[in-house]
């Protein structure tokens, strides 16, 4: 379906949907506007998958505040479009898990080294990578190699990365450099589903499948050298390793769990809304708090998840360099979640208020000062990073002051373009990776469906989606990452 309604210009990154619009629900109206960020070049393709409606109903949303935002990556969701972001109301608004999505804190961790791109030969590459993808259990339905009991999955909801930590799987100062220094404290395993706890114990600490990645990177361009070494960046060729996962069927069952209450919880609360996939309660409900403090222990799981991960690519680093994690400087840049809602303070029509964002495929992007965000780093602002495709560069930007439009969010990636489904028809995975290969790109897919499915073609130009968030001044970009070696789940 293609979408015909009103995408007024605002400026040459600015696109809204104005809050006149009704579209089908004549007997709902918008109660804000919505905001799509994009250039001219991509609103033809932001058009043909009607990802806007979705923004329009989001700004229907009891409680919305602001405007209803939508990345530069923009598409079609399960009832938020992906790179949708909105913030209601904490006392008088609504949760949504479609402003979350099924894969909770899906996000990113970006590590860095002091190594150099002319000193790791081809072979070294391909080791390095084939090393992590023996260490790091990776695929569709992949577990665990370390299975937890029902007491140690209870510390991981609740403590989030700081419980591997506490094992030995990781450095103490790893967690000063996560968003929330990788743990909601208001998680609480009882509003949790068996079946998500059998679901999870044999799954933290892998990587999954999808787009689902680990990459080794070089530093390719730096725009902005003092701000970039900051973050520890400090010349082109150096090497980082950026990790992309998530809360796995952990956090897809808390998803759907939950989903079935809310959905009931609309008609309790006579709350109407334009499409069934956005149930909601209101915040401060049972059903709304019981959502929230259950997306917490997926989001911690996540966080954890990832902490494992962290570990077993420095012991691979260590194997094949033969040499010490410390020693090769493999300190965590920043970990940042995008598929999340969170409970902060911004500033709404000049007044401080307390209200819940909702970030689906959209990163938190922090400016300067904040005191979330570690202390190093208050005088620029929090790392953002948006990942490519396995075949393009990925980025490090730094929030702004002017991010305050979005709640302090940016994109997450480059968006898909096609399906999978569309992907595996136009591709085939051993081509996709001989491809690359010819462009000293080393890939190790845990099938060649998957790679098929993430070929390069079937996403958006990252550098398009970037240099939005950029000239929109919603984060600032500082570093860009060319990949060496992936592994892809």
């Amino acid at each position: 379906m293609t979408w015909n309604g009103p995408l007024n210009k605002i400026d040459a990154f600015r696109y809204e949907i104005p809050s006149s619009y009704k579209g089908e629900h004549q007997n709902l109206k918008m109660q804000t506007s919505a905001v799509i960020y994009a250039d001219e070049t991509m609103i033809p393709h932001i058009r043909s998958d009607n990802a806007p409606e979705q923004a329009a109903n989001v700004a229907m949303l009891p409680g919305i505040v602001g405007k209803s935002l939508a990345m530069p990556d923009i598409h079609w969701g399960y009832g938020f479009p992906i790179g949708g972001v909105a913030a209601t109301d904490f006392e008088k608004g609504v949760i949504s898990p479609g402003g979350v999505g099924f894969d909770i804190n899906c996000g990113v961790r970006l590590v860095r080294t002091n190594l150099h791109a002319k000193d790791l030969s081809e072979e070294k590459i391909r080791n390095l990578s084939d090393e992590m993808f023996k260490n790091v259990p990776s695929g569709l339905g992949s577990k665990a190699k370390i299975k937890l009991n029902r007491k140690e999955l209870d510390d991981v909801l609740k403590m989030g990365a700081g419980a591997p930590v506490e094992k030995g799987f990781g450095w103490e100062k790893d967690v000063n450099f996560l968003e929330e220094n990788g743990c909601l404290k208001f998680a609480d395993p009882s509003k949790v589903s068996d079946k998500a706890i059998q679901r999870g114990l044999s799954q933290v600490g892998s990587l999954g499948a999808g787009n689902h990645f680990l990459e080794i990177q070089k530093v390719d361009e730096i725009y902005d050298i003092k701000a970039a070494k900051i973050f520890g960046i400090k010349e082109i060729g150096q090497v980082t390793v950026m990790i992309h996962t998530g809360s796995r069927g952990f956090g897809h069952q808390v998803c759907t769990d939950h989903l079935r209450v809310l959905e009931q919880a609309v008609k309790k609360y006579n709350i109407f809304v334009p499409d069934r996939q956005l149930a909601c309660a209101p915040i401060t409900s049972k059903e709304g708090q019981s959502y929230l403090q259950a997306m917490a222990c997926a989001a911690n799981f996540a966080w954890a998840n990832r902490q494992l991960i962290v570990h077993w690519v420095r012991e691979s680093f260590e194997r094949i360099m033969n040499d010490s994690a410390e020693n090769m400087d493999m300190n965590i840049i920043y970990d940042v979640c995008h598929n999340i809602a969170k409970i902060e303070e911004h500033e709404i029509e000049g007044k401080k208020t307390k209200v819940c964002v909702h970030r689906k495929g959209a990163t938190r992007a922090f400016g300067p000062d904040k005191i979330e965000i570690p202390l190093e780093y208050r005088d620029i602002g929090q790392p953002v990073l948006i990942p490519g495709d396995m075949g393009t560069e990925s980025y490090l930007l730094h929030g702004t002051k002017e991010s305050k439009e979005t709640f302090s969010s940016a994109c997450h990636g480059a968006g898909r373009m096609m399906s999978r489904h569309q992907a595996i028809r136009k591709w085939r995975g051993e081509e996709v990776v001989k491809e690359l290969k010819n462009r000293g790109i080393y890939v190790h897919p845990a099938s060649f469906k998957v790679a098929a499915e993430e070929a390069p073609g079937a996403y958006k130009d990252i550098k398009k989606v970037v240099e939005v968030a950029h000239g929109a001044g919603i984060s600032k970009k500082l570093v860009k990452l060319k990949p060496l070696g992936v592994v892809k789940g």
